[in-house]
């Protein structure tokens, strides 16, 4: 796929809000958290999804749209693709998706498990769950796939994303703790694992997008590879709450150049309200020669899923 002018200056026109919660059962009461798409051919992505119970637990559901020159909804999935895991586990209080990539005849879908804490807010761990048809899922082990270690000792090691290069090179960024600032407030950014199969992960330890003075998070990254080089999208914020898309490009995965000034997003009349305090948790994909961008807004995608098409 080739992504249309993502090397400098992007300037993203929002067509708004595309996907709202569709609050028919008693597990997606709201939000719509994280798009994480999959191309099904004839114009049809299927876009995975956090949505959340009354009790606020999270778990993983999809909805299928047409791509054209107009979005349409074709249906909403009647069950969860994921449910949270068994109690005790690290993901017994809620599951996200971050990344979906197929794998022969599978679909490997690397996700979030949330579990809450006494001394901190939370834990968040990665995980993997399998599927045939790409809409049921199981997990692959009822353990994470990164673990806590001596260069990283904290319970968050979360948001992989996966990009399959070679058969037997498998690379991931996720996010990664660095300290706790408080109860409430951690502050991480984004590492680098390798595998020779997409199961089990070798974490480098190795920050590859740096913190920059006053920052205290980078969240969920989104990469992609073409022409022999790497392109992430990401969030960012100095305030909890205070989410902004951030581009960075590299050419190994490993040393990366940050361009977050380059980003822009133009609402002409002023009409798409839901994103105007936060943006987060973008995911690129390229189709009929276009470019789009689908993310969530204000209050981390209580309000749905948000999309913009790149014009230059």
């Amino acid at each position: 796929m080739i992504y249309k002018k993502s090397n400098f200056y992007q300037l993203w026109k929002k067509k708004g809000l595309i996907i709202k919660p569709k609050k028919s059962f008693s597990w997606d009461r709201t939000h719509n958290m994280l798009p994480t798409p999959i191309y099904l051919g004839n114009d049809i992505f299927r876009i995975f999804f956090g949505t959340r119970n009354y009790d606020n637990q999270s778990c993983i559901s999809y909805v299928e749209i047409r791509l054209k020159k107009k979005i349409v909804v074709l249906k909403y999935s009647k069950k969860p693709s994921l449910k949270k895991g068994e109690l005790g586990a690290f993901d017994d209080n809620g599951v996200l998706p971050s990344c979906i990539i197929k794998k022969k005849k599978y679909f490997l879908m690397y996700y979030i498990g949330w579990q809450p804490r006494v001394t901190t807010r939370y834990s968040l761990i990665a995980g993997l769950a399998i599927s045939k048809d790409g809409r049921n899922f199981k997990r692959y082990s009822n353990s994470p796939i990164l673990s806590t270690n001596h260069n990283e000792p904290y319970s968050i090691l979360t948001a992989p994303f996966v990009i399959k290069i070679k058969r037997n090179r498998w690379l991931m960024w996720y996010v990664s703790c660095k300290f706790w600032k408080n109860k409430n407030t951690p502050i991480y950014d984004i590492k680098y694992a390798t595998s020779n199969n997409g199961f089990n992960w070798k974490q480098t330890g190795r920050s590859c997008i740096i913190l920059k003075n006053g920052e205290r998070a980078i969240a969920r990254p989104y990469v992609i590879y073409e022409k022999n080089k790497f392109k992430m999208w990401y969030s960012y914020e100095k305030k909890v709450g205070s989410y902004k898309i951030g581009y960075a490009v590299s050419k190994n995965g490993l040393k990366w150049e940050r361009h977050d000034n380059k980003i822009k997003f133009i609402d002409k009349k002023n009409k798409f309200k839901t994103d105007s305090k936060m943006k987060e948790y973008a995911s690129i994909v390229a189709h009929n020669g276009e470019t789009y961008m689908f993310y969530n807004g204000n209050q981390y995608g209580k309000f749905g899923i948000e999309c913009a098409q790149l014009i230059k």
